[in-house]
């Protein structure tokens, strides 16, 4: 069996290595399924409570998010800015809007129609496919 750290560069030797599940206090998924990787999140004010305060501790990856969506950001980018797996990112930012730190807007097109497609722009797709 390989330990997990097997397989990295002696570059990264001064990196620390944590666990996903230790960034998330043990958490594999997130809580919330409305979280799609276009969803934009957004800061909602500079204010930021301590770490280690509130009903869960803050790592330093929330402050890091809350810094990113100063303007808004797609789950997709925040998680590569974090270079952190989507669905860690996912529970993270579920936190954040938690303790009303960020807010989430659905993306436009899901938004509109009780949350399906406008299917006018689905055929405007299709048809061009169709003539590629």
């Amino acid at each position: 069996m390989k330990h997990w750290t097997e397989g990295f560069d002696d570059d990264d030797a001064d990196e620390t290595l944590v666990r996903p599940y230790t960034i998330t206090g043990g958490r594999t998924a997130p809580e919330r399924d409305d979280l799609a990787l276009i969803t934009l999140v957004t800061t909602v004010s500079d204010a930021f409570p301590e770490p280690g305060r509130g009903p869960r501790r803050l790592q330093p990856e929330h402050r890091r998010i809350a810094v990113l969506c100063r303007r808004p950001m797609a789950v997709a980018e925040v998680a590569a800015a974090l270079d952190l797996p989507v669905s860690v990112t996912k529970i993270l930012i579920g936190d954040l809007i938690e303790t009303g730190q960020l807010r989430a807007r659905p993306p436009m097109a899901f938004a509109h129609a009780n949350g399906l497609p406008d299917m006018e722009i689905l055929k405007a797709v299709r048809d061009g496919l169709r003539e590629l």
